[in-house]
């Protein structure tokens, strides 16, 4: 590990010594447990993602730390993007969409089918706010988009037309990614008028509020928080609130895609990963509900050993 930590740890590190009094030892776990996270990735730590904050994760068990160890070092990197999140040094949090105390001891677990369903059936009525609910579960499930990309999208990255959105993910990457036909019909609902139209204000506080295709509100751009309670609202309806997340939609995408026997690089261009390993955790989560309902169905299964019943 490099002797110095990069400007952002330094900087954190100083925060933690001088105003908030942390003792030498505080700082000194806090400063090895940030190194590591430092390297973990090659990614900027401006840049980093919920995807990256689970593959640390899960780094730190399979190397066999004792869970007191992984929750501190879990807690300091949280810390860290909190601190810079206040501090203007960061636009998002990648530890936001990482509910504290519930870290997936394995793999992050998608909702079923019928549970999608049941969320996307929850969202009912034709008033505005009803329509862009209604199209951001849809697009958030549909497109298996970040939350951070959901934001930043822009009415002139639709091209409904042609069933394709135009998504600018981490490192400012673009990518095309498909748009199903009830995600196209929800979206289009939404731009009619007595949707987006009916919340857009006679004079818009900034340019970028003016092509945003979700709003507040109040007209401006609707916000990591604003789509965040968007996805509790109706999660509480729909009796799933306790585990439903953004990111739940986005683990739920691949792992229907895959259930449904799509190709694992057709998924990872879709999600926009940069490297086919991170798809590939989604992989064993299919496995897994493959293995379950072998062992419920086949009537020769239960109880051969290796197969759970």
């Amino acid at each position: 590990m490099s002797e110095r930590a990069p400007r952002e740890v330094e900087e954190f590190l100083t925060h933690l010594a001088i105003e908030k009094g942390r003792s030498a030892n505080t700082l000194a776990a806090y400063r090895r447990d940030l190194a590591t996270w430092s390297e973990h990735t090659s990614t900027p730590i401006g840049q980093r993602s919920a995807d990256d904050v689970l593959a640390f994760y899960r780094a730190l068990q399979a190397r066999g730390l004792a869970p007191a160890s992984v929750n501190r070092a879990m807690a300091a990197v949280r810390g860290l993007h909190r601190f810079l999140l206040a501090e203007g040094l960061m636009s998002t949090d990648p530890t936001a969409d990482v509910e504290a105390g519930k870290l997936p001891r394995g793999l992050p677990k998608a909702l079923t089918e019928d549970e999608v369903t049941r969320l996307l059936d929850a969202v009912t009525g034709e008033e505005p706010a009803n329509r862009r609910d209604r199209a951001i579960l849809e697009v958030l499930y549909g497109t298996g988009m970040r939350i951070s990309e959901m934001v930043a999208l822009s009415l002139e990255d639709l091209d409904l037309d042609g069933a394709l959105m135009r998504v600018t993910g981490k490192g400012d990457k673009q990518r095309l990614v498909p748009v199903g036909r009830l995600a196209s019909a929800a979206i289009e609902q939404w731009l009619e008028p007595g949707g987006r139209p009916s919340m857009a204000p006679e004079n818009w506080a900034k340019r970028s509020d003016q092509n945003a295709v979700f709003l507040n509100q109040r007209g401006g751009r609707l916000s990591r928080q604003g789509i965040w309670g968007v996805v509790r609202k109706h999660g509480l309806t729909a009796g799933i609130a306790d585990r439903l997340t953004p990111h739940v939609l986005r683990h739920s995408c691949a792992t229907h895609m895959l259930d449904h026997g799509a190709d694992i690089r057709t998924v990872q261009e879709l999600l926009g990963h940069a490297s086919v390993t991170t798809t590939q955790l989604y992989t064993k989560v299919s496995t897994d509900l493959m293995v379950r309902a072998y062992a419920a169905a086949h009537p020769r299964a239960a109880g051969r050993p290796g197969v759970a019943s």
